[in-house]
């Protein structure tokens, strides 16, 4: 079903390779106008997909399909889920390009095609209806973020875009083979096809294994997580917006689109597996988390953490871990990007993100102080902030299935308030020691309009999150509905007590009757 009469999704893939391609002739000015302008126009056409979805109408929208060759097919549609990941990825697009905007000065024209092509990828892999084209451009995002951290990065860039590329690259080989053998099986690459084929038990196994790989890498899960600190020091705080608001979200965005619905009884055999890591990786990263002197390092730790939450979400089984997993991917896209945002404010004054050499910030820099602030504790999860929801729903979820990992996870959120409230004392409170802090100026307008957007989003998601929640709802719904066979016994055997059925007027009567 497609609302509009025009392709409006093959429009959003088409118009940022098209202002790409331009960029790469342009001059630096040039170049930086219109990438900000394609990336203004693609928000617009994302409110236009928003406003026109249907809530509770059929479960894939906006459908395009044009047959290629063989099984492969350019088909395009999204359900409530891609919808809300696309939104995401078009809110944070036009941020990017002003966060750019002074602190890029070499090869402008390239860095603003890679991102632009970035947005069509970004696009691309959550609207994707046909496996194989998923898998295209689910790659191709490797393409212009290794440019990205590779060119326009720090010191150690060329270790942190090989490692990037390296680890992602070897999850997906082996997906890649799980597709074609899926394909060879289902005699179909459409997704909403397979969504509802039984694939045998036996095969679940393997398949979901070969998933896996490349998933959990892009969370990325523990222990295949190191990559993410090492491409967040390194990349330009653009990148690592961009890395931390969207691509770690297909990983996601992949569980529940092909884990979860095409292998349930896996699955559930592999419940204690996704378990024991997030256990893990909510411990020990916040521990990591806790002793870093760079700012980036941390909260790169810190995003480990979070996706840990969204993975026990996921497979809790149920409809609150699900909707809860969702709604932190979401929040979490939104406060990473803008704590990313934050360092780079005072990256870009004095050129460095040891922590040790800020403190005092609240009194030459109130405005960025406040900003800093609010993300602080929306990354905590302070209710009336959009990280509240999502971690509440989740812990509730994940409760009915095991109330251990619940405790354990409780641990990891609290170790979270832990570092970044330590983080936020030492940067923005104490003394003005450094002569060269004192002189940092506060934040300029162009710095508030980046940040001043995300800050309201954050507090909208907190305080009336059901507007994020509507349109994922059905889809939710469905999801559960496909998976409950193979939902595992939770621990926490919680039943109302039985009420005794009072008697009936036949049986007093009886009563009396008898002791006449």
């Amino acid at each position: 079903m497609n609302q509009l009469d025009f392709p409006i999704l093959s429009l959003m893939m088409g118009l940022p390779m098209l202002a790409a391609i331009i960029c790469l002739f342009l001059g630096a000015h040039a170049a930086r106008l219109l990438a900000l302008v394609t990336t203004l126009v693609l928000f617009a056409l994302g409110v236009v997909l928003w406003a026109n979805y249907d809530i509770g109408g059929p479960q894939w929208q906006y459908v395009e399909r044009a047959e290629l060759f063989g099984n492969f097919a350019w088909a395009l549609g999204i359900d409530g889920i891609s919808m809300m990941l696309i939104m995401l990825t078009v809110f944070l697009m036009p941020i990017c390009i002003g966060a750019s905007w002074e602190s890029i000065k070499d090869r402008v024209g390239e860095y603003m095609a890679a991102f632009l092509f970035m947005e069509v990828l970004m696009i691309g892999v959550f609207a994707a209806q046909d496996i194989f084209l998923f898998y295209i451009l689910f790659e191709a995002g490797l393409i212009p973020m290794y440019l990205i951290i590779g060119i326009w990065g720090g010191a150690n860039r060329i270790y942190a875009s090989y490692k990037f590329f390296l680890y992602t690259l070897l999850g997906s080989v082996v997906m890649l083979i799980a597709m074609l053998w899926m394909v060879q099986d289902a005699g179909t690459s459409d997704i909403p096809t397979l969504l509802n084929y039984d694939f045998a038990a036996e095969a679940q196994t393997w398949l979901w294994l070969a998933f896996f790989a490349s998933f959990a890498v892009k969370m990325p899960m523990w222990p295949v997580h190191t990559w993410l600190p090492d491409a967040h020091v390194q990349a330009p705080t653009a990148g690592s917006v961009i890395l931390a608001g969207v691509l770690l979200k297909m990983g996601g965005y992949g569980f529940l689109r092909f884990s979860l619905p095409m292998f349930p009884e896996a699955s559930a055999q592999f419940v204690w597996l996704i378990f024991g890591l997030s256990m893990v990786a909510v411990i020990y990263t916040s521990l990591v988390a806790l002793v870093q002197q760079d700012m980036k390092k941390l909260i790169a730790y810190s995003s480990v953490a979070h996706m840990a939450i969204v993975t026990v979400g996921l497979f809790a089984f149920n409809r609150q871990g699900i909707e809860g997993a969702i709604i932190v991917m979401l929040s979490h896209g939104l406060v990473s990007g803008a704590l990313f945002l934050c360092v780079g404010v005072i990256y870009d004054r004095l050129h460095t993100r040891e922590i040790s050499r800020y403190g005092g910030l609240a009194i030459n820099m109130p405005k960025y102080a406040v900003f800093f602030l609010l993300f602080t504790m929306a990354s905590i999860g302070l209710p009336g902030t959009s990280g509240f929801v999502g971690e509440f729903l989740s812990l509730i979820g994940l409760y009915q299935v095991n109330s251990w990992v619940t405790l354990v996870c409780t641990v990891g959120i609290i170790l979270g308030a832990g570092y970044m409230l330590y983080l936020y004392r030492r940067v923005a409170f104490g003394e003005l020691v450094h002569d060269d802090v004192k002189a940092m100026p506060d934040m300029s307008l162009r710095e508030i309009a980046l940040l001043a957007p995300i800050a309201a989003a954050v507090m909208w998601m907190g305080v009336y999150p059901e507007s994020f929640m509507a349109p994922i709802r059905g889809d939710v719904g469905a999801l559960v509905a496909r998976i409950d066979r193979a939902a595992p016994e939770g621990d926490a055997h919680l039943k109302m007590g039985q009420a005794k059925a009072a008697p009936t007027t036949h049986e007093t009567e009886a009563g009396h009757g008898e002791s006449h």
